[in-house]
Formats: structure tokens, sequence, C-alpha cells
């Protein structure tokens, strides 16, 4: 069932298309002073070529995983055989369902422990309050990372991927504003009747477009995802921050 995968620092950085101020990059937040110029600024990391439709309704995260790897890794595996692999790696590490009833897709947790035990990560759950602080820390962790963010959206239905952005400066900036978000949806081009279209791959949303799609999460009472309840949910990578210990 696991999938044995070595990845490499990603190659994100030939499609950069502003480089402005470096990453301070560890686990924290490094923003720089907000009288610093801003310049427009685009990051995307994904090629068309890694776009891959989910082959049922119920594979959305192991669709989403599988876009994730091949924006992470160069040479895309489009295969049903592999989509069918993370579904249900994601499902195995999902849990039991609260009702107690088989579970057909997978949880958001599944999604993040399985690229973490694909070597993919690290990533973790990230609840945000608002829709332009999800934006925010999304756009910021992708600018140090060179990795795709996961976003839960249809109320905790459904998985997207955000693959990139545009912004008014670097997002480690102070005033710097996302003004769209680059996204993959892998039920494309069938959407939703009560949600609406899906974008088509690669599509840039205004955050007014992505907000219609991308909301809060239900409430929850489940023990461990309490925090998420209510929340902009992400699958967000991060850095470790790894300190050297002083010699004793």
């Amino acid at each position: 069932m696991l999938i044995e995968r070595t990845f490499r620092r990603p190659q994100a950085a030939r499609r950069l298309a502003h480089l402005g101020l470096a990453c301070l990059l560890l686990l924290g937040v490094s923003v720089a002073p907000a009288n610093a110029a801003l310049k427009a600024f685009e990051l995307d990391l994904g090629a068309r070529s890694d776009f891959v439709a989910q082959d049922n309704f119920v594979q959305c995260v192991g669709a989403s995983m599988q876009m994730m790897l091949n924006m992470m890794e160069p040479g895309a595996d489009r295969t049903a055989a592999t989509q069918l692999k993370l579904q249900r790696l994601a499902r195995q590490l999902s849990g039991q369902r609260p009702d107690g009833m088989e579970r057909q897709g997978a949880s958001v947790r599944g999604w993040a422990a399985g690229l973490n035990l694909l070597g993919a990560g690290p990533y973790r759950l990230v609840g945000a309050t608002t829709l332009e602080e999800a934006l925010l820390t999304a756009a910021r962790a992708m600018r140090r990372t060179g990795k795709p963010v996961g976003l839960l959206v249809w109320r905790g239905r459904h998985a997207w991927v955000m693959s990139g952005f545009r912004a008014t400066g670097d997002p480690n900036v102070a005033g710097t504003r996302i003004t769209a978000a680059i996204v993959e949806d892998p039920l494309y081009p069938h959407g939703s009747s009560v949600w609406g279209p899906s974008p088509a791959p690669g599509a840039a949303l205004t955050p007014e477009e992505l907000g219609r799609q991308f909301v809060p999460r239900r409430s929850s009472s489940r023990w461990g995802m309490r925090m998420l309840s209510g929340k902009y949910v992400l699958v967000l990578p991060y850095e470790l921050n790894v300190r050297a210990r002083r010699p004793t």
C-alpha cells in the first residue's frame, strides 16, 4: 500500500516570477518592515501537467495528494493506480468516523499524515479565522518551503490544492495582500450544484471567488478536531526549527 518515494528540494525557484526579499525561514513567520517597497509578486509551483482528476466521487484527497506529489517531484504520475494507493493510505490514517460508519472518503487528518509518511512533509493542519489570514498563511508557507498547500473546501467535504498565488508584494513583507489563489480542483469539470462550478486547472481566483467555495469548516465536537471547527482549514507545509545543541 505504501508508496516509497524520496523527495528532493522542489525545483520551484525557476517558476518564481518576482523575487523580492530573501526568505527568513524557520517555523516562525519573519516579516520585513511595512515601509519596504512592495512589488507585484507571483508564485506558481504547478505545471498544468501536474493536474489529476479524481477517479471517482470520493477520491478527492487521493487526487489532491497525487497533484501535490507531482508538484514536488519532477516526473508527473497521473495513473489511477497511484491515486487509489494514495486514497487508501489517507483513509487508513484518517481514523474512524464519529458516527461509527465505514469511511468512504479520507479525512483531512489522513491527508496530512499521508504526505508526511511518504516523506513529502512536514505538513500540519492549520485553522485560520478569516479568509485573508488563511491566504496569507498559505502564501508565506509556499514562499518559504516551495511546496503546495491543501485547502479544505465546502465546509470540510472536498479537497483542493493551492499551487500558487498572486500578491501585491512578497508575502513576508508587512502590508502585502494576496490578490489571487492559483488552485486545482480534482473534481473539474463537474463542479457542484450547491457550491458552484469547478475552476479550471491553474485558475487564479480572487479572494471573493475563492470564498464562495473555500469556507469555514463545519463545527465538530470530535476530540482533536475541535480546534478546526469554524475555521478555514489548510494542509500546510512548514520547516522544522532545528537548533544545534550546545556542547556539554
